[in-house]
């Protein structure tokens, strides 16, 4: 694990392990902590949530789980289940008092055009799970980093979630398949998974190989994303920080188009 330190404006990475001692140490020595543990290490945070409540000196946290609401949509179990451990932990520091943020990101973009599109294969024939009309929200990981660094020290989202959904970046499957057409100049063959086999899928793999299909079955065939409203009292990032110019999910694919990735396993973390 790398731990970032910035004293005197510099950047020092600390290596060390998920020891308590060793966060606590790191803890004391700055003001606001994001965290960017994996799903695998989710509740590790708690010893991070010890830390902070001992160190006494934190102005904000942001934990992990940049992704989904967990309050506001009912997934398939496996997917579920990821949220649960995402509620225990906010629960946790709402319990400790701790000044916190939450960033709900939605997908990362161009982690998603390389595992649906897969760019770099040149495919003829492309996989659609359901229909293909479901709308998701599909951030370029870069602006949720900006929006991430932008509300930690924000006094307006203190003890608030941030909602990362900017109008541009809402797209379905279809839209994000016939848009690459259109930039690449060529024409896909379109595979349609059905809803009732993701379904089974998710319930017959072992875990954790059933959260990556939970989690499709979510975002892309049921639209999860954007199945409730953001009330006027909520705070959505691009309406918060209108100055920032967030890359739009068409730009992303220009980058990819531009500069196609290297081949790589997709993996969800």
């Amino acid at each position: 694990m790398q731990f970032l330190h910035f004293p005197n404006e510099y950047e020092v990475v600390v290596q060390g392990e998920l020891e308590y001692d060793q966060i606590l140490a790191v803890v004391k020595q700055v003001d606001i902590v994001i965290c960017a543990l994996p799903y695998p290490q989710l509740m590790e945070q708690l010893k991070i949530i010890d830390a902070i409540k001992v160190a006494g000196n934190i102005k904000r946290f942001i934990p992990t789980g940049f992704g989904a609401e967990e309050d506001r949509i009912n997934p398939l179990p496996p997917f579920q289940a990821v949220l649960d451990e995402k509620r225990k932990i906010r629960m946790n520091i709402e319990a400790a008092g701790i000044p916190y943020t939450c960033i709900l990101a939605n997908c990362c973009a161009a982690y998603f055009i390389n595992y649906l599109l897969r760019p770099h294969e040149k495919v003829k024939d492309i996989v659609v799970y359901g229909n293909g009309e479901a709308k998701a929200v599909l951030n370029y990981e870069e602006d949720v980093a900006m929006y991430t660094v932008k509300a930690a020290n924000d006094p307006r989202t203190c003890n608030r979630v941030v909602f990362c959904q900017p109008s541009k970046n809402i797209i379905s499957q279809n839209e994000l398949i016939s848009s690459w057409e259109q930039k690449c100049g060529q024409t896909f063959t379109k595979t349609f998974i059905p809803e009732e086999e993701i379904v089974k899928l998710s319930e017959s793999l072992p875990s954790p190989h059933n959260i990556p299909l939970s989690i499709i079955h979510s975002v892309f065939v049921r639209g999860d994303m954007v199945s409730f409203d953001i009330g006027e009292d909520e705070l959505e990032a691009s309406l918060l920080y209108p100055d920032y110019n967030y890359v739009s999910i068409h730009q992303v694919l220009d980058i990819f188009l531009l500069h196609p990735p290297t081949p790589a396993t997709a993996v969800f973390g």
